[in-house]
């Protein structure tokens, strides 16, 4: 039987790397190793200020590739508040840092050029902007290696951040959710200068799924990835997305009402039309037995289809 003396030392090290920060210092200070903080995950618990300063003196240094950050925005708490003078100390120590996941951030005071501008992926999770955070025709634009933008339940996020996204040239997936201050038309126009855009989704918000899917229709052409909340779903508004050259996967989410409107004949009727699609979920429809999934099935031989009764139990609805 094969003991852990037995496996290569880049493997033992990846295994030791999803070990708690403490534990993690504790280890380093025997093996040296920096491969231990790639991955790093500061959301489990709360730490004081000079001891998030430390770590990032300390450890997150050229290794590090992927952290998760809490910001705390409950008043009185002795956890490290993000500052601009942190983020830039991360994008100094940090040179190869590829993803920042932020939660219950205020970003009230961190202008998002402070931001490591070698990061490829962003999230921001019940976290707080102010208006000025995304200026429209910013030059030169920041961020610029920065492909991937979750925007889960910010509350300030409105038509006005949305069309400031022109600012990060390299993006190409988007993620919405809970923005339920962002307007059919204020996404209409903003996809237009989003064109772009290879995955988007659309969860939570106050918008009409049909409305959604115009603008998508209009202006996401070469778009591969689509998923959204169904809520005002109709046939017609279904049939637009008929013909999208690139779709390959498509997931439509109703998380509190069932369907009734659609039947997986009409369902089936536009996704035959497009030529790539490779992945049809469906959370929510109200469809009994397995009938309609036979349905599809059968008329998409080349689509894995997915029926599921409701959503998973998650608000990460990216996941």
């Amino acid at each position: 039987m094969a003991t852990l003396s037995d496996l290569p030392d880049s493997v033992i090290l990846e295994i030791f790397s999803y070990l708690p920060v403490r534990d993690r210092i504790r280890l380093s200070r025997l093996v040296g190793d920096r491969w231990l903080w790639r991955h790093v995950d500061l959301t489990v618990c709360r730490m004081r200020p000079k001891v998030m300063w430390h770590l990032l003196r300390r450890y997150m240094a050229s290794r590090l590739h992927s952290l998760r950050l809490c910001g705390y925005l409950s008043t009185g708490s002795q956890a490290p508040q993000l500052s601009p003078a942190l983020m830039r100390a991360l994008g100094q120590k940090c040179p190869n840092l590829q993803r920042l996941c932020l939660h219950g951030a205020d970003l009230s005071l961190v202008p998002v050029t402070s931001l490591p501008c070698t990061l490829r992926t962003l999230e921001l999770h019940s976290c707080e902007i102010p208006m000025a955070w995304l200026l429209k025709g910013r030059d030169p634009p920041v961020l610029p290696l920065l492909e991937s933008l979750v925007l889960d339940r910010v509350p300030a996020f409105r038509d006005e951040h949305l069309r400031g996204l022109t600012c990060f040239r390299a993006l190409r997936s988007l993620v919405l959710g809970g923005a339920y201050r962002v307007t059919e038309a204020g996404l209409d126009a903003s996809l237009k200068e989003l064109s772009s855009l290879r995955r988007l989704e659309v969860l939570g918000c106050a918008l009409s799924a049909d409305s959604t899917l115009l603008a998508i229709s209009h202006h996401l052409r070469d778009v591969r990835k689509v998923r959204l909340t169904a809520t005002g779903l109709s046939a017609a508004g279904l049939s637009v997305l008929e013909g999208m050259p690139a779709l390959e996967s498509l997931c439509l989410q109703a998380p509190h009402i069932a369907l009734e409107t659609l039947s997986p004949a009409e369902i089936l009727s536009s996704c035959r039309t497009m030529p790539r699609l490779r992945v049809l979920e469906l959370q929510g429809l109200g469809w009994e037995g397995q009938e309609a999934e036979r349905i599809l099935c059968q008329g998409l031989p080349r689509c894995l289809v997915i029926l599921r009764a409701g959503p998973k139990e998650s608000t990460d609805w990216w996941v």
